[in-house]
């Protein structure tokens, strides 16, 4: 390899595999092959799960976690990664060494953490939803488009076949055109929580301020790491974040949804300073391009989603029952018919799903994701294709799912949507929630394309 570096090396196969093709049994892969990988957050809800997704086939080189006993437990299973707390000192000390880091931290430094990577050249795989914000996410495409490192967003879904037969059947034009989508989700994380819980001391294992990151300075409490930091409004996003964007995804690739006209707030209850209320919310998104369809077009179509509380009032569309919608949580209604899916866009069914039992599905047009969403990930970082998520899919969509953790705020108004501009035009406080609170030292840049 002479004065290559590794990811030179990686590269240098990429380009070659853009002309030639070599049978494996002509050029076995060599050692070198194998990712260096720095995973980011090796705990908590996904952490250990990331970590193992991406190690078949290639080496965890370095594990960081802001938690001691997060970092023992997946350094016993990996022992001779190094081991850090500090995720800028990992990518300080190690960035020539490494390939590609996985991100699965909180939701407020998704954006923080991949940035800097990608500064320094390393492909990455972040956890949904994307980021925490929409200015972040708009960053986060923009710097996948600046420093052109293979990328993916966690949403294990866009991976799965069941999506794919979704947006054939939408595309085939059996339901008709799509004129709504309904999805929704009653779970969620400290509800019970209504004002910042006492202070608790900081256990020996965890760096709190480190974990804090960008965030205001606040008092430490159990009620919020390590996991129930998904209901806090300064974390996460709640399930619009965790799910949702889960389970709109046959949604935004069948419908080619880009960026919504407007989103309005219908109901919400439970509305305090420090966590997520329940709500319900509409998008409306307006014709849209989409060449899968004969006409090259789809007409506008409202994008309705139920958190929380508010999961138990949505009303099946007329022409389905309660019963016909059971067990799904995303609904599509066309003018001919309706498709309902499940879990993460796992499965799929016409509705009612008597209507399957003599239907011939559509001739697959989608390639299918045959090694799972990590090795779709590893697969584009030594060279393939682009992952099936990556952020120039991922940010646009976050963009247009996190509108709806702004959107509570402000019930029954319909906020009008400038998305090339990245603003409300019709309620400047409303834009005062699109970009986060960065502390002195943590702030991140602009990025132009």
């Amino acid at each position: 390899m002479g004065n290559l570096s590794r990811r030179d090396f990686l590269a240098a196969g990429a380009a070659a595999s853009l002309f030639t093709i070599i049978p494996s049994h002509v050029l076995a892969q060599p050692p070198s092959n194998k990712l260096n990988i720095g995973c980011v957050g090796v705990g908590g809800m996904m952490g250990g799960g990331d970590v193992e997704g991406v190690a078949d086939g290639n080496n965890i080189y370095a594990l960081c976690d802001v938690d001691a006993n997060h970092l023992g437990k997946m350094a016993a299973r990996h022992s001779a990664a190094k081991q850090y707390r500090d995720f800028r000192e990992m990518l300080d000390k190690e960035h020539k060494n490494l390939d590609a880091i996985t991100v699965t931290t909180p939701d407020h430094m998704h954006a923080t953490i991949a940035l800097a990577a990608m500064e320094r050249g390393l492909a990455v795989h972040c956890q949904k939803p994307l980021t925490q914000s929409v200015w972040e996410a708009r960053l986060l495409t923009n710097a996948e488009k600046k420093y052109k490192v293979p990328t993916q967003m966690g949403n294990q879904g866009y991976s799965c076949e069941a999506t794919r037969v979704a947006c054939e059947m939408i595309w085939s034009g059996v339901i008709g055109d799509v004129l709504e989508v309904h999805s929704m989700s009653g779970g969620g994380f400290s509800r019970e929580i209504t004002a910042w819980p006492p202070k608790e001391d900081i256990p020996a294992t965890l760096e709190w301020d480190l974990w804090l990151g960008h965030t205001r300075e606040q008092p430490y409490s159990s009620k919020i790491h390590p996991i129930n930091w998904r209901g806090f409004l300064d974390y996460g996003s709640q399930m619009v974040g965790d799910w949702g964007i889960h389970q709109f995804g046959p949604a935004n690739w069948a419908l080619q949804l880009g960026r919504p006209d407007s989103v309005k707030c219908l109901e919400v209850k439970g509305v305090n300073p420090v966590t997520y209320p329940s709500y319900s919310c509409v998008m409306q998104f307006p014709e849209r391009p989409n060449p899968h369809v004969p006409a090259g077009k789809m007409p506008p179509v409202k994008v309705f989603w139920y958190e929380g509380e508010m999961a138990a009032h949505f009303q099946p569309p007329e022409g389905l029952t309660a019963e016909d919608c059971k067990g799904f949580n995303e609904i599509f209604v066309g003018t001919k018919g309706f498709i309902g899916t499940k879990g993460r866009g796992e499965a799929v069914s016409l509705l009612p799903v008597a209507k399957m039992k003599d239907y011939e599905l559509p001739k697959p047009v989608i390639e299918r994701v045959l090694d799972g969403h990590y090795q779709n990930w590893v697969q584009a970082c030594k060279g393939g294709k682009p992952a099936v998520s990556n952020f120039s899919i991922a940010g646009p969509y976050s963009e247009w799912i996190l509108l709806g953790a702004v959107c509570w705020r402000f019930p029954e108004e319909e906020l009008k949507w400038d998305g090339a501009n990245l603003r409300f035009t019709n309620n400047d406080k409303a834009n005062e929630f699109l970009k986060p609170h960065f502390r002195k030292g943590w702030e991140l840049p602009e990025i132009s394309v």
